[in-house]
């Protein structure tokens, strides 16, 4: 199949480029650099630089390259904060690129849509874990210029065919033996851990310690990137069989405390730390079910243990400080 990758220079598009060539698909990846980088690209890999709210340059992208069946759209504004202090940045750009996208995609005839959703939708969910039943609220602008996109979808596959399915993944994390995670700035987790043990930080914030949770911080569900990536090209691949919408992550819940002290055996240093006020708007909880994926796909986690996890990132950052400028 031959697939169009929007956001294929970033952190989780670049690992889905991986994957899809390794399966056998032709890609072409559709970035702006905003967040990606161009040293992550492959050689077999299509490269078109461009903006998605920029119609004109989508529909360059696709007829400079006939025969596109199929996008991943990666592309997008993805900063919970920010999009709390910024909401038209988010409401209007995510939509607004991804309209420019579903509409260039139909008139080309590509009939098949991977949507890179988020467990922001949920917000501060009743339950966990969090199954595809759980109401819709979501968390921030962010959140809510996803669900957006969700409609936007099935509106697309009512009036023009279009397949497709919205995959809402948790914390993405890990990292392969050539691409991880590297954003300016830096606002996850894992790799802001890390860099107090590269020297890049004096010590860590763990925001709140009073939550309603064993250790009074937050627990979350760490899912590896790779895993992700299979699970959109599984998804991809039984498009035929009718849209899907699917909760990606382990199903097991790991606290910040726990994270940290993951970071210090993993690396060897001891990581200084120090609590902060809570964030707003952060849940105690989040965690998924992702019984429907495993159950339809028999996807399943292969890098599950955050141990493994953190290992992967440590290993990709050691030998990439600087992330990918030097």
């Amino acid at each position: 199949m031959k697939v169009l990758v929007t956001g294929g220079a970033g952190y989780i598009g670049s690992v889905a480029v991986e994957e899809l060539l390794g399966a056998g698909h032709e890609v072409v990846v559709l970035d702006n650099l905003y967040q990606g980088s161009a040293k992550t690209l492959l050689p077999d890999v299509s490269f078109v630089q461009g903006d998605l709210a920029d119609a004109t340059a989508v529909e360059q992208a696709f007829a400079s390259n006939p025969g596109i069946e199929a996008v991943m759209h990666f592309a997008s504004y993805t900063l919970v904060g920010e999009s709390m202090k910024k909401p038209e940045l988010y409401l209007r750009g995510n939509l607004v690129t991804g309209i420019n996208l579903m509409e260039v995609a139909v008139r080309h005839g590509a009939r098949r849509f991977i949507l890179s959703s988020t467990a922001n939708l949920f917000g501060i969910p009743g339950k966990n874990p969090i199954d595809e039943s759980e109401p819709i609220e979501p968390g921030s602008p962010y959140g809510e210029s996803k669900q957006w996109l969700e409609r936007a979808l099935a509106w697309y596959e009512r009036i023009h065919g279009l397949r497709y399915g919205a995959l809402r993944y948790f914390n993405a994390a890990g990292a392969t033996a050539r691409l991880g995670e590297h954003h300016e700035p830096e606002t996850h987790i894992i790799p802001l851990v890390l860099s107090v043990a590269l020297g890049k930080r004096e010590k860590f914030t763990i925001y709140g310690d009073d939550y309603p949770t064993p250790d009074g911080t937050c627990i979350r569900d760490y899912i590896h990137v790779v895993d992700l990536a299979r699970a959109h090209i599984l998804t991809l691949e039984a498009l035929d069989s009718g849209s899907r919408t699917y909760n990606l992550g382990n199903g097991r819940g790991y606290s910040n405390l726990e994270l940290v002290e993951t970071a210090r055996k993993v690396t060897g240093h001891p990581i200084p730390s120090e609590m902060g006020p809570r964030r707003p708007g952060d849940p105690a909880v989040l965690v998924a079910s992702s019984d429907r994926i495993r159950s339809e796909l028999g996807w399943k986690p292969q890098f599950s243990d955050l141990e493994t996890i953190v290992g992967s990132a440590w290993d990709w950052h050691r030998s990439h400080p600087n992330g990918y400028e030097g």
